[in-house]
């Protein structure tokens, strides 16, 4: 897959959804398409072609269910049905799977794409990331339109909401992130507070039953 084109994130902000992981796209409210910048895939970006919903894989986690839309930007954001979604993202202690660096080779935990449906929507089970040195917390994604990659992303959390999160069990023992939001290159580059997930908390009471969360992506194909 090759040849980026461009992608969007939407303006105007997302209405969180609620329920155990269900999602509406008429609760997705934008007012236009507006052009994102295209950030790196990183070094831990791997074709695993694991096709799934669920890409836990056992990992242990905050929960996290997050709905991701895809629109065409050149198409009067119509909802983009067929677009392949690839997400990847570290575990709790901040490990990527497969690979060597951090002694996963094989294993395939925190990564999977889904095709989106008639609303364009790719719907994910996942966790909560972790974090790494150097980075603040934040999940890949890459979205491919007719056997194009047309757009590569990054999406990000609230620090406020992060600092929670790693002060529950599966996280403490990694610390809080070295690097907020603000002092993130990568952030910047994806277009700042415009690349953060819409969050819902499932609990008002309790962390451990984790969260909904919905980001829309417009790409120009």
């Amino acid at each position: 897959m090759a040849g980026v084109a461009g992608a969007a994130y939407m303006a105007g902000p997302l209405r969180p959804f609620g329920g155990d992981g269900a999602s509406d796209p008429q609760s997705v409210e934008a007012a236009s398409c507006v052009l994102a910048p295209e950030v790196t895939e990183g070094p831990y970006w791997v074709d695993v072609r694991e096709n799934r919903s669920d890409v836990t894989a056992g990992q242990a986690g905050v929960p996290l269910a997050l709905a991701l839309y895809v629109y065409r930007a050149d198409d009067g954001c119509a909802p983009e049905q067929g677009a392949i979604v690839d997400i990847w993202h570290c575990n709790a202690s901040g490990l990527y799977s497969d690979e060597a660096a951090n002694g996963t080779s094989g294993e395939t935990f925190l990564r999977g794409y889904q095709e989106t449906d008639a609303d364009g929507l790719a719907s994910f089970k996942t966790i909560y990331p972790g974090w790494y040195r150097g980075r603040t917390p934040h999940i890949h994604v890459k979205v491919h339109v007719g056997g194009n990659t047309v757009h590569t992303g990054q999406l990000f959390f609230r620090d406020a909401t992060s600092e929670k999160v790693y002060a529950t069990a599966n996280y403490r023992s990694h610390g809080e992130p070295d690097t907020t939001n603000a002092d993130d290159m990568i952030y910047r580059q994806a277009g700042g507070s415009a690349a953060l997930v819409s969050l819902r908390r499932r609990s008002s009471t309790s962390l451990a039953r984790g969260f909904n969360g919905s980001a829309v992506l417009a790409v120009k194909a």
